[in-house]
Order: C-alpha cells, then sequence, then structure tokens
C-alpha cells in the first residue's frame, strides 16, 4: 500500500507539472480542436509505456545484481525529484506554446506527435527510472510493477486529456494559466519534500 501510494503521488505531481508534454497537447488542442488534443493525450500515454517497459527490465536485472548499484541509482532519482521540484517552483506562471497556423493536424499524426513527443523526452525516462528506483523492491511482485507502470501511462491520458478539453475552450484556458504560477509552486514545494524524504528513506 506505502508503495502504491507514493507511485500514486509522484506521478500525479509529476504529470501536471509544465514540460514538453504540456506544451505539445496544449499546442493541437488550441489550434485543432478537442478531438486531436485527445489523440495527443493518448499518444503521451502510449509513450509512457515504452519508458516504463525498459525500466521494468533493466531495474528488475538491477536488483538482482548489484545492490550497491541499485542504491546509488535510487540516490540519484531521488535528486532528479528534488531538481524538477525546484524547476517547477520558479518555473515562469505563462506557458510558452508556439500558436502559429499551420496546416491541418490529422487524428494519427496527432497521436503520432503525442507519442514520439514523450517516447523521445529525456526527462520522461528519468522520471520512470526515479520513481521505479524508489519504489519498487526485491519483494515488489512484476504483476505490481506493470500495474503501477498502467497506472502511469493512465495518469499521463487522464491529465492530458483534461488539458486538451480546457485548452480547447479559450475561457477555460485563460483561467487555467491565471493560476498557474501558484500550482507550479505547490508542485515543486512537494516534489522536493518527496525527493528528499524518499532519498534519506532505507
Amino acid at each position: 500500500m506505502t508503495e502504491l501510494i507514493a507511485v500514486a503521488v509522484i506521478t500525479v505531481l509529476a504529470v501536471i507539472s509544465p514540460g514538453a508534454d504540456f506544451a505539445m497537447v496544449v499546442r493541437n488542442s488550441y489550434l485543432y480542436g478537442r478531438t486531436t488534443g485527445l489523440m495527443a493525450a493518448a499518444g503521451v500515454a502510449a509513450g509512457v509505456l515504452v519508458h516504463v517497459t525498459y525500466t521494468m527490465l533493466g531495474v528488475g536485472l538491477l536488483i538482482a545484481s548489484s545492490t550497491a548499484l541499485f542504491t546509488a541509482i535510487k540516490l540519484v532519482g531521488a535528486a532528479y525529484l528534488v531538481y524538477i521540484g525546484v524547476r517547477t517552483f520558479f518555473a515562469r506562471g505563462d506557458v510558452e506554446v508556439d500558436l502559429e497556423s499551420e496546416p491541418q493536424l490529422t487524428r494519427l499524426g496527432a497521436l503520432r506527435t503525442g507519442f514520439l513527443t514523450n517516447a523521445l523526452n529525456p526527462k520522461t525516462t528519468l522520471f520512470v527510472v526515479s520513481t521505479f528506483t524508489q519504489v519498487v523492491g526485491p519483494e515488489t511482485a512484476v504483476w505490481q510493477q506493470a500495474g503501477y507502470g498502467l497506472f502511469m501511462s493512465a495518469a499521463h491520458f487522464g491529465w492530458f486529456a483534461l488539458v486538451a478539453l480546457f485548452f480547447s475552450n479559450s475561457r477555460l484556458r485563460t483561467s487555467m494559466l491565471r493560476w498557474q504560477k501558484a500550482l507550479n509552486r505547490g508542485i515543486g514545494s512537494v516534489l522536493v519534500g518527496l525527493g528528499v524524504t524518499l532519498g534519506l528513506a532505507r
């Protein structure tokens, strides 16, 4: 249960912090509408599964072969959580998105864009690896690890689907951006606290 709570909290906070996926979904939703934004969100969720798959394989082998190396990576992962927390805390209150006119984006193109944006994003790699190294131990069953990965993917889709719905509506977009700075500081503070706590935990 403790593992599940940790995965849930870290994932939700990391997902809603601004980044490349956020900017891409905002842009597609704003320019091309709700359906295109939702397809981009689905692509992001699919991209997360790529990171989860190789992370599960790598973390499992790492635990089995070297406890010292696993501990070192766990500390690096905790440091990364602190890093993204600090970056989020001091992030600007506005989101920079290129909204210049372009040719119509197809649904398949939006799905592909979302997938590639996430699958090729090194920040997502570090996020997934750091999360797994904080909560997954030798006693964690493979089905549980797979469940954590599916939760990460579902959380990404849920959040970015909401983003697509918000930013395809001009009034909601303005309202959301108004609170972005306060949201960044809240998310950043909690991520830093989690990183420090998990890094010091034995």
